[in-house]
């Protein structure tokens, strides 16, 4: 049987680093999704205050299996 997937798209931010938005994607997105098998990060993005960045964001697709019941 094939395996079917679906793809949601989510941002999320960070006063890091942009590897760090990415990372709090996978991780808050694992909280409430199973069975993830990528992530595709689509853009890139940032806030600048005082000549400086000051918070770094993803817009992201996340993409898992979905779970067929028996």
């Amino acid at each position: 049987m094939a395996k079917i997937v679906k793809v949601i798209e989510v941002m999320s931010e960070s006063s890091k680093s942009w590897e760090d938005a990415a990372q709090n994607v996978a991780s808050e997105a694992s909280k409430t999704l199973r069975n993830i098998r990528s992530l595709y990060v689509k853009e890139f993005t940032a806030t600048v205050e005082g000549n400086k960045i000051t918070s770094y964001r993803v817009n992201a697709k996340v993409t898992f299996e979905m779970e067929r019941s028996r």
